[in-house]
């Protein structure tokens, strides 16, 4: 009878602590929900997104992150951005494969000139020391108007963080040249 009992009573612990261990907090559905809702389902999805990204569309949600601060070599939002971190992590939501390198934009997508610039595009500068003529730094066209190009990067200077600057003055000195990829 006793062997019965222990052996009833194992089950039973072995149920209830089977339910306890799979229920998670509510606070950690939720996170959990809104991760996932933000993942491509299938690699083809991925790729159909990227097709159909629109350059407002990329600049919607590369404007949503202005104001987070600069964080060298890091391309998490939650920790900071550096200038490549930045432009990968936005075009990377896309489904865009892109270098993580600004170095690395340079072979990437398709060069173009300023006269044919358009929003979306990267644009590739020097690092700060504008004499030294290799790529350092890089951002995507936010706006083409009549008062000049502007764009979107994530800054180690004066901003600290991702921020919207005018195309003039020192970045044009520190211009090499700009890349397509929408």
């Amino acid at each position: 009878m006793k062997k019965i009992l222990v052996v009833i009573s194992f089950f039973i612990l072995s149920a209830t602590a089977g339910k306890a261990q799979s229920t998670i907090p509510a606070e950690y559905q939720e996170m959990v929900k809104k991760l996932v809702a933000n993942l491509p389902k299938k690699a083809e999805e991925s790729v159909k997104r990227s097709d159909n990204t629109s350059s407002e569309t990329l600049i919607d949600f590369a404007k949503s992150m202005l104001g987070i601060r600069y964080r060298y070599a890091t391309s998490n939002p939650k920790i900071g951005f550096d200038c490549s971190g930045f432009v990968s992590y936005v075009f990377s939501n896309f489904g865009f494969k892109v270098p993580r390198s600004s170095r690395e934009f340079s072979s990437t997508g398709k060069e173009t000139s300023l006269e044919n610039a358009k929003v979306g595009d990267v644009l590739l500068f020097t690092g700060s020391n504008s004499k030294v003529r290799r790529i350092g730094h890089v951002g995507i066209i936010y706006s083409i108007g009549d008062d000049g190009i502007k764009f979107i990067h994530a800054s180690s200077g004066k901003a600290h963080g991702v921020t919207i600057t005018n195309f003039e003055g020192h970045y044009r000195s520190r211009f090499m040249k700009i890349v397509s990829i929408l």
